[in-house]
C-alpha cells in the first residue's frame, strides 16, 4: 500500500485542527448535525445528478483501490517480459502456454494468451489498445465524479450557511443568540470547503494519478508482447522497455547487470 493518501490527509486534518485549538477554538462546536448533513448528503446527492448510477457505484468502488492498492511496479512487468522473450526465443512462443497461467497480470496474461492463440500483431495491438482505450474512459470518469463533488460542496456549503442566517435573522428580537447563530451559520461554509479540499479534490487526483500508472503498465505490456511476438531479441526488448519507465530501470538496469 502506497502510504502517502493516509499520510496527506492526516497531516492535512492534523494542521486545520491544531490551528483551530491553538486560536482557542473548540472543535466540537463545528460537529452540527444539520450542517453535515446538508453539505455531505447534499454534494453527493448532486453528483448522482449529473452521472449514472453505474459511473457513482464505479467511482465508490475505486474508493479503496485508490488509498488500499500497492503502487504499480513496471519494472517486474519488464523482467516478466524479458524471461518470456528469452523462453520464447529458446523454446518457441507456444511453449509460453504454461507461463501465460502463472502471470498475475490479468492484461498481459490474456495478451500473451492472444499471441500463443496466433492472433495477428496488428489485431493483437488493437485488441490491446482498445482494452487500454476502455480503461482509460473508465479511470478518467472515476476522477471526474470525485473532482466534481469537490467543485459543488463549497457552493453546498454556501446555501446552508444562507439557509442558517435567514434564521438568524428571523430572530433578531433575541439578541443575546445572534453570536452563537451567526457563528453557527458559517459551519456549513466550513464543510463545503473542507470536503472539497481535503478530501473529494485529492481523491480524485489520487485516482487519476494511479490510473496513470497503470496505463502505463498495461502499454510496457503491450510493446514487450508485440516484441516477444516477432521474436526479438531479449536483451533489446529489455533495453527498449527500461528506456519507457520513468527512471530509467534503473533497479532493473542494476538487476540484468548483475
Amino acid at each position: 500500500m502506497d502510504p502517502a493518501g493516509l499520510i496527506g490527509l492526516a497531516i492535512g486534518i492534523g494542521a486545520i485542527f491544531t490551528a483551530m485549538i491553538l486560536e482557542g477554538g473548540n472543535p466540537a462546536s463545528i460537529m452540527l448535525v444539520p450542517p453535515l448533513i446538508l453539505v455531505w448528503g447534499g454534494t453527493i446527492g448532486v453528483g448522482f445528478i449529473g452521472n449514472t448510477l453505474k459511473d457513482v457505484i464505479r467511482a465508490f468502488q475505486a474508493l479503496p483501490k485508490s488509498v488500499l492498492a500497492k503502487t504499480p511496479d513496471p519494472s517486474k512487468t519488464v523482467d516478466t517480459v524479458v524471461d518470456l522473450a528469452e523462453r520464447a526465443r529458446r523454446e518457441g512462443l507456444l511453449a509460453l502456454e504454461e507461463a501465460a497461467r502463472g502471470i498475475d497480470d490479468p492484461f498481459l496474461r490474456s495478451g500473451l494468451q492472444s499471441a500463443i492463440d496466433g492472433t495477428d500483431p496488428e489485431d493483437l495491438r488493437q485488441l490491446m489498445e482498445d482494452r487500454i482505450t476502455t480503461k482509460k474512459a473508465v479511470d478518467k470518469q472515476n476522477a471526474k465524479f470525485f473532482a466534481d463533488l469537490g467543485g459543488y460542496a463549497p457552493t453546498v456549503g454556501i446555501i446552508g450557511t444562507v439557509i442558517s442566517l435567514v434564521h438568524v435573522l428571523e430572530n433578531l428580537d433575541d439578541p443575546s443568540s445572534l453570536g452563537h447563530s451567526i457563528a453557527g451559520a458559517f459551519v456549513a461554509t466550513f464543510w463545503g470547503i473542507f470536503s472539497a479540499n481535503i478530501l473529494w479534490l485529492p481523491i480524485g487526483a489520487r485516482i487519476k494519478r494511479f490510473a496513470e500508472l497503470e496505463w502505463h503498465q498495461m502499454e510496457l505490456a503491450l510493446e514487450g508482447l508485440l516484441a516477444v511476438q516477432a521474436g526479438s531479441n531479449p536483451r533489446m526488448v529489455g533495453e527498449k522497455l527500461r528506456s519507457l519507465l520513468p527512471d530509467g530501470g534503473g533497479a532493473a538496469k542494476d538487476k540484468a547487470a548483475a
